[in-house]
C-alpha cells in the first residue's frame, strides 16, 4: 500500500497539469508554495552559505555586536564602497545574519548575534572554503577524479601513507586548532549528559590537544586525565596541560590506534568524533585497542554527530556525506550501526543517552565485559 502511495505521489509532482492545480487550488496552494521555496533554497544554498562566509570573513558579526551602525560607517569598516556594503547587508538580512532598524542603522539579526562571539562556528565557516572548492565539481568528486584539498588537510586521513605517527608538529598544527576550537562545544555536551564524578581515571582516545580533558579537569577535580593521539599531538597537548598548572593529573601519550597499544588504567574511556573519520574496519579496531585497554567492568563513551539523528537529517547523510568523502575516509554512521561495531568490539549494554543538542553530538554509553571481542 505504502509503495502505490509512493508511485502515485511521485506521478503527481512530475505533472505540469498537477502543479497547476496545486498552485490555483486554495487547500494546497499553501504546501505547493512551501515546496517551491524548499527547492528554491536548495538550489540558492550555496549561495547562502558564501554570504555568510563574506560577512566572517569580513568581521561583520563583531563589529556589529558593538551595537547598530549606519551604512556609512560599516562600509568603511568593512573596506568595500556604500553600494557593495548595502548589496552584502540586503542579501543578509532574509538569512537573519543582520537586521535593518528603525533609524536605517545596521544591527545584527537573531543568527548574526549567534554568531558575533562564538568562535567555533566561525572557525569552521572559514574552514569550509576548503570544502566548498572540493564539491566544485560534486561528479567528479564522486567518480574518484579529483585530487581534493580536504584530504591534505586532515593528513592521518591516507591510510596508505607513511605511519601517521612520523608527522611533524607543523603538519598536524593546522587541523589540530580546528579540532580544539569546536571542541568546547562538544566537551559541554558530554560533560552535563554523563556522570564522570563516580570515575577515577579518564582516557580521552584522540584527543587533540587536550580542550576535552581541560574541560573535564574543571569540572571533575577528582578525575585522573590521560590523553592517545599521535605523537605531535599529543606533545602540544602535553604543553596545554602545563600551562594549565595541570600536568601532575593530566598525561598526554603518543602513538597510533593502529600500531600503539592504548595506556591502561582508566575506569572510563572517551572516544569523541573519532569514528566518524575512519571506515568501518579502522573504526572497529580503534574501538578494539579500547577494549584492551579497559579492565572489565570500566566504561566507554562514543559522542559524535550521527546519521538519523531526528530533526537533523540532513546534517549526518549529506553534510557529513559528503565532506568525508572530501576528505577521502570516514562514514557518517547512525546510533544502531555504532552500537552494532562497539558490539563487535567487545563491549556490553550500550545504550544511547539524551545530549541538549543531538544535532551537534550525540552519546553512547557501554560497558567492558569480561569476554573478548568477537
Amino acid at each position: 500500500m505504502i509503495q502505490k502511495w509512493l508511485e502515485l505521489r511521485d506521478r503527481l509532482l512530475a505533472s505540469d497539469a498537477f502543479h497547476r492545480f496545486a498552485v490555483r487550488f486554495p487547500i494546497t496552494r499553501f504546501v505547493a508554495r512551501r515546496q517551491a521555496k524548499a527547492l528554491f533554497d536548495l538550489v540558492a544554498g550555496f549561495v547562502y552559505t558564501q554570504i555568510l562566509y563574506a560577512c566572517v570573513r569580513l568581521d561583520v558579526f563583531r563589529i556589529l555586536s558593538s551595537g547598530p551602525i549606519t551604512l556609512a560607517v560599516l562600509a568603511s569598516r568593512l573596506q568595500l564602497t556604500e553600494d557593495a556594503t548595502d548589496r552584502l547587508m540586503l542579501a543578509a538580512e532574509p538569512l537573519q545574519l543582520v537586521q535593518r532598524r528603525a533609524d536605517g542603522r545596521w544591527g545584527l539579526g537573531m543568527l548574526g548575534a549567534v554568531m558575533a562571539h562564538n568562535k567555533p562556528v566561525t572557525a569552521l565557516v572559514e574552514h569550509h572554503a576548503t570544502l566548498y572548492a572540493d564539491l566544485r565539481d560534486p561528479v567528479a568528486l564522486l567518480r574518484g577524479e579529483t585530487d581534493p584539498s580536504l584530504a591534505k588537510y586532515w593528513p592521518y586521513a591516507d591510510e596508505h601513507a607513511a605511519s601517521p605517527t612520523l608527522l611533524s608538529e607543523d603538519k598536524v598544527a593546522e587541523y589540530s586548532q580546528l579540532m580544539s576550537a569546536s571542541q568546547p562545544l562538544v566537551a559541554e555536551e558530554i560533560l552535563s549528559a554523563y556522570p564522570f564524578q563516580r570515575h577515577r581515571v579518564l582516557l580521552d582516545v584522540g584527543g587533540g590537544q587536550g580542550t576535552f580533558l581541560l574541560a573535564a579537569a574543571k569540572a571533575f577535580p577528582q578525575l585522573q586525565l590521560m590523553l592517545f593521539d599521535l605523537p605531535a599531538v599529543a606533545g602540544l597537548a602535553q604543553k596545554g596541560f602545563q600551562m594549565a598548572g595541570i600536568e601532575g593529573r593530566a598525561q598526554a601519550v603518543g602513538g597510533s590506534f593502529f600500531e600503539t597499544p592504548l595506556p591502561k588504567g582508566a575506569d572510563v574511556a572517551t572516544v569523541l568524533r573519532v569514528l566518524y573519520d575512519h571506515d568501518d574496519h579502522r573504526a572497529l579496531a580503534i574501538l578494539k585497542a579500547v577494549h584492551q585497554a579497559l579492565a572489565p567492568g570500566a566504561t566507554l563513551l562514543v559522542a559524535e554527530p550521527m546519521s538519523g539523528t531526528p530533526g537533523a537529517e540532513t546534517m549526518g547523510s549529506a553534510y557529513f556525506g559528503f565532506y568525508l568523502l572530501a576528505m577521502g575516509k570516514g562514514k557518517s554512521r547512525s546510533a544502531e550501526r555504532l552500537i552494532e561495531l562497539i558490539g563487535q568490539a567487545g563491549f556490553e549494554s550500550a545504550r544511547l543517552e539524551s545530549t541538549r543538542l543531538p544535532l551537534q553530538v550525540r552519546l553512547i554509553v557501554a560497558r567492558r565485559g569480561s569476554g573478548t571481542p568477537g
